[in-house]
């Protein structure tokens, strides 16, 4: 079965409706609390005690479809919010000082973005939709507040901000350690673990970005993408048709990747 990212984790999806008291946000009449939302495990409350979820409930501000080519937010734009998504496939980019786009990340389903903006009050980077998607957004200052009363939700955007560093950190390593099949390798298997962790195939799946969009994040041409694409083909380690891409062999697409 292949598994096309433009599906990922599409639930049915309606507005929030207020309780009585005009305080509380309650699900109505499909779940789209945090509480209930089956990405809990991935995004912002991973890990933290349903009791604790009332909180993040209450900081969720807004959701919103978000469709196809349509940008979140651009660099320079004021920073007072970060996102979650819900569902959809993304691509954050900088303009580099040349006029050139240089690449930074394909955020998914699950995955917090915006916080490129909390130093400097506004982003550095921009983000842009590669499919249509459903956003919740997170109020900065609400998000302050909220983890200032509660210990675990503090805990948890600590957790998160750490995440971003780490995944920054592992990107400064593979462009720097290893050659284009080696890193065309780790980004396939990054997105397996991805697609995995979301319940859908580790093997079978859609590139929503472009082979240009993939060279610019790993720091190769097109060129070079297009050749270890067909490397690793000629190997029998992937299957690739068009934008599908089959992982034939992860053992030995894995022994590609050097610890780094």
């Amino acid at each position: 079965m292949s598994t096309a990212l433009a599906s990922i984790v599409e639930p049915s999806f309606a507005p929030r409706t207020v309780s009585p008291a005009g305080r509380r946000p309650v699900a109505a009449p499909f779940p789209t609390l945090c509480s209930t939302c089956s990405l809990r495990s991935t995004c912002l409350p991973c890990g933290m005690a349903l009791a604790d979820l009332d909180e993040v409930d209450a900081a969720i501000y807004s959701r919103r479809r978000i469709r196809r080519g349509e940008h979140l937010y651009r660099a320079g734009d004021p920073f007072t919010a970060l996102y979650g998504f819900r569902s959809g496939f993304f691509k954050s980019y900088v303009d580099t000082p040349d006029g050139a786009v240089q690449v930074t990340g394909f955020p998914m389903a699950g995955e917090i973005v915006g916080l490129d903006g909390i130093g400097a009050g506004v982003h550095t980077g921009s983000l842009v939709t590669l499919d249509d998607g459903e956003v919740c957004m997170i109020p900065y200052a609400q998000l302050q507040d909220i983890a200032s009363r509660s210990p675990a939700f503090a805990h948890q955007v600590h957790r998160m901000m750490s995440r971003e560093i780490v995944r920054e950190q592992a990107q400064v390593a593979l462009l720097g350690n290893m050659r284009a099949d080696a890193r065309l390798a780790a980004f396939l298997l990054e997105l397996s673990q991805k697609f995995a962790a979301r319940g859908y195939s580790a093997t079978e799946f859609h590139l929503r970005m472009t082979r240009d969009d993939i060279g610019s994040y790993l720091g190769v041409t097109l060129e070079t993408i297009s050749r270890a694409l067909s490397r690793l083909q000629e190997q029998g380690l992937i299957k690739a048709k068009l934008r599908s891409i089959t992982i034939a062999d992860v053992q030995r697409l894995r022994s590609l990747v050097p610890d780094v």
